[in-house]
């Protein structure tokens, strides 16, 4: 503490300075304690079941606890793929609403709109896994899946693509209950970043005489692209993670016998969510736990490749194409 000269007393604001320094820093060493502790309980749960399988555990779709043999091919497959069918469809629709909130909508209708779409982000995920199974399940078989069969029955490629139960319980369901729920989140956050791109850019572009899509394209995507990029990586993790909704409608289906869109399948979360509470101590525990790491190097190498294409766009900046 130091001597005030104005009014003779201690000055603590260095004190407190330091004590703010130190609380901050050791909450960045306690998250990243956390997540090596994370990582290394991981390690260890999954360990027995790294020993016998090894990496070949990543391509043997073959899941029977009955006999003993684990393999997550099956699970690593549902999951990127409805992750991946997910982002195909959200990523579209919630730059569309972003766009319209922002430039096209009147200007009575973007706080109700912008707030009804914000509210499906409140919506808990177990509602959207019930409301998949009891009616949008059959809405997808009566009027989808069974009119592409019947269409695309004797197509090589395109029959066995849309062949299974008409049932519309599978890998497509749950990628679209999936793109539902992370809608708001990336609509949301583009929205945001939408709004901060400086109006004197956009005015002067509208000017030039741009259309709506060119300042869209040439002017905001530019200025914002860091965060858009950043609110699809928020909702490629949700959908990564996302457990209830898509246990209530991919099938639950562990082997892997032909890939079809409508086919039953599971995913990491729902293979861990059905089995874990059950599962005997030893080679089936460290399975599911084994599925468990390779979830968060997936989600690992998504955040590092999102983090590799911001780099580029950064050093691609101010060049001519």
């Amino acid at each position: 503490m130091s001597l005030s000269p104005a009014r003779g007393r201690f000055n603590i604001g260095p004190v407190l300075d330091r004590l703010f320094g130190l609380l901050a820093r050791m909450a960045a060493l306690l998250t990243l304690a956390l997540l090596i502790g994370i990582l290394v309980s991981l390690f260890i749960g999954a360990k027995p079941a790294m020993d016998k399988y090894g990496f070949g555990f990543l391509t043997n779709s073959v899941w029977d606890p009955v006999a003993g043999e684990f393999g997550g091919a099956a699970m690593i497959i549902g999951t990127l793929a409805t992750s991946i069918i997910a982002l195909v469809i959200a990523v579209p629709v919630s730059f569309g609403i972003a766009v319209f909130l922002t430039e096209l909508s009147p200007t009575w209708l973007k706080r109700p709109l912008g707030t009804a779409i914000e509210l499906l982000a409140a919506v808990p995920s177990i509602v959207y896994g019930m409301w998949g199974l009891l009616v949008f399940g059959p809405m997808l078989a009566t009027f989808v899946q069974q009119p592409l069969q019947a269409l695309f029955v004797n197509v090589p490629l395109l029959g066995p693509l849309f062949a299974g139960p008409p049932v519309g319980i599978g890998i497509l369901a749950a990628g679209i209950i999936l793109a539902i729920m992370i809608i708001p989140f990336i609509a949301a956050v583009m929205r945001d970043v939408f709004d901060v791109t400086p109006p004197m850019l956009k005015e002067s572009a509208y000017a030039l005489g741009s259309t709506t899509w060119e300042v869209v394209y040439k002017v905001v995507l530019p200025y914002t692209k860091g965060g858009v990029i950043g609110g699809i990586m928020l909702g490629l993790g949700r959908a990564l993670g996302e457990t209830m909704a898509v246990t209530f409608v991919i099938g639950n289906f562990n082997q892997l016998d032909t890939f079809s869109l409508f086919a039953p399948a599971n995913s990491i979360t729902s293979a861990l969510a059905n089995e874990f509470a059950e599962a005997a101590e030893g080679l089936h525990q460290a399975a599911l736990i084994y599925l468990g790491l390779v979830l968060f190097f997936i989600t690992f190498v998504v955040l590092s490749l999102s983090k590799v294409l911001l780099a580029r766009l950064r050093r691609a900046e101010g060049t001519v194409t």
